[in-house]
């Protein structure tokens, strides 16, 4: 009988000792397992277009739980903004002053495009897919083959109107909310993957004159909402420009004309706006479903940004492009389902860029960014580690056109102050945002800001220099 008990008692042992290492083993794999990475980006997103950033107007519930379970960035800005550059800018982590992007035509070389971040994660084991409008260089030069899934439109702005394979009406949005279906049905047990997902929405539909186009379904929506007129919307703020400035030959005011000069068109306008940024709000929640469905919810990371700002008729302008909060600054969402819940609902005042998407992404997939790179890896601030990022300002520069349809800026951006050049003509302008958030007063030539203005002067010098 004692020797049956110690039998007994061995193969305990061993089954425990046995399952204590199947255990160890499978949590080591879920530890060192590559996550699924989803980038997504919205075209000409204003910053506070949701509700988590305080809209109390505008519905999107989706990227508003999105936010409360991860990390929204409150000062998230872009480096260039304009959509060629800006895009450039999240592919390569790089300014336009180093990328070289700065119209319409200019496609990203061999060598630039091998040190993008897809590319990249391709080279280091990932399935990358790209959906919906790509926007940098020539449509021809576009890098289809380079990925295992591409839906992308052949031209450099897509339409919103769009017909499926059977021949049917389909919105644009809805089209890359099908697209992205057929790529995690396609891709997602081929794991690990980084889909990146590029909406033409909210951007308008360039015309003469330009429109919203909205979804039918969403046609309705907001109509008895009442839009406020923002403060600066007052003809005073448009005549306090500068005479170059100041011209119908400025595409900002030329497009604000058919869609912000009456009180009803700014109140269409803005709810078509925020229309189409609920339509993305619904495919977001269609991914997350789906998400959950195929078991990949808890290891798919989720990054949401705008790729510029827009004008909703402040200071008498539609568009984006010049240095203004409204123009420059957007929203940005990390989501990480890996993190415990004492990392959940975090929300920063620091300075994120355009340019630190790439490395981020880089290395949440746990591969170093290269040296090209300019951007900083946000992951301090998502690690629960809360380590400030050591950025006080950042160089803000637009030189596509020039006067008189746009006229060419660079600057310095910080929490507090804000320093912009229009280097064609040498004019200035600062504006405290602390004291003034929207932008009201142009302190370039106030005495008592004289010492601000040359220590800003010098700084842009040294940026400018820097981000080459």
């Amino acid at each position: 009988m004692k020797a049956i008990r110690n039998q007994i008692r061995f193969w305990a042992r061993a089954s425990f000792v046995a399952m204590f290492v199947t255990i160890f083993i499978s949590c080591s794999e879920k530890e060192t397992e590559k996550p699924n990475i989803i980038f997504l980006l919205t075209d000409d997103h204003r910053w506070n277009a949701l509700g988590v950033m305080g809209n109390p107007i505008i519905k999107t519930p989706h990227l508003d739980k999105l936010a409360r379970e991860g990390v929204l960035f409150q000062n998230a800005y872009v480096t260039t903004a304009i959509c060629m550059a800006s895009r450039a800018s999240f592919l390569t982590g790089q300014y336009q002053s180093r990328h070289g992007i700065n119209d319409f035509k200019t496609s990203l070389g061999a060598e630039a495009l091998k040190n993008t971040y897809p590319i990249i994660l391709k080279k280091a084991g990932y399935r990358i897919g790209f959906i919906g409008k790509y926007g940098v260089g020539n449509p021809k030069d576009q890098p289809k083959s380079e990925y295992d899934f591409w839906e992308c439109a052949t031209k450099t702005q897509p339409d919103y109107d769009n017909t499926d394979e059977n021949g049917n009406y389909i919105h644009h949005t809805d089209k890359v909310d099908q697209d992205i279906s057929r790529f995690l049905k396609q891709y997602g047990q081929q794991t690990p993957f980084c889909l990146s997902v590029s909406f033409k929405a909210p951007h308008e539909q360039d015309g003469n004159p330009p429109e919203f186009i909205v979804q039918e379904r969403f046609k309705h929506l907001y109509e008895n909402d009442s839009i406020p007129m923002p403060d600066t919307a007052d003809p005073k703020y448009w005549e306090s420009f500068p005479t170059f400035f100041r011209t119908n030959e400025n595409i900002a005011r030329s497009r604000w004309i058919p869609l912000f000069s009456t009180p009803a068109l700014h109140q269409e306008t803005v709810k078509n706006y925020y229309r189409l940024i609920t339509g993305v709000d619904e495919v977001v929640g269609n991914i997350m479903k789906q998400l959950k469905e195929k078991q990949l919810d808890k290891n798919t990371i989720i990054i949401f940004m705008g790729d510029n700002g827009f004008y909703l008729g402040e200071h008498g302008m539609e568009g984006k492009w010049y240095g203004h909060e409204e123009s420059i600054r957007v929203p940005l969402i990390i989501y990480d389902p890996r993190q415990g819940n004492e990392f959940k609902n975090i929300v920063s005042d620091q300075i994120a860029l355009n340019i630190d998407i790439a490395p981020t992404i880089l290395g949440y997939a746990g591969v170093d960014a290269p040296e090209v790179m300019q951007g900083t890896d946000l992951r301090v601030l998502t690690s629960g580690k809360n380590k400030p990022l050591d950025r006080q300002d950042f160089f803000y520069e637009h030189t596509f056109m020039g006067s008189p349809q746009l006229p060419k800026v660079e600057g310095v951006v910080s929490r507090e102050l804000k320093y912009i050049k229009f280097i064609e003509h040498d004019y200035e302008e600062l504006y405290d945002l602390k004291n003034d958030p929207h932008e009201k007063i142009n302190l370039a030539k106030e005495t008592s800001y004289q010492e601000q203005i040359i220590q800003l002067r010098n700084r842009y010098k040294e940026l400018k220099e820097k981000v080459k």
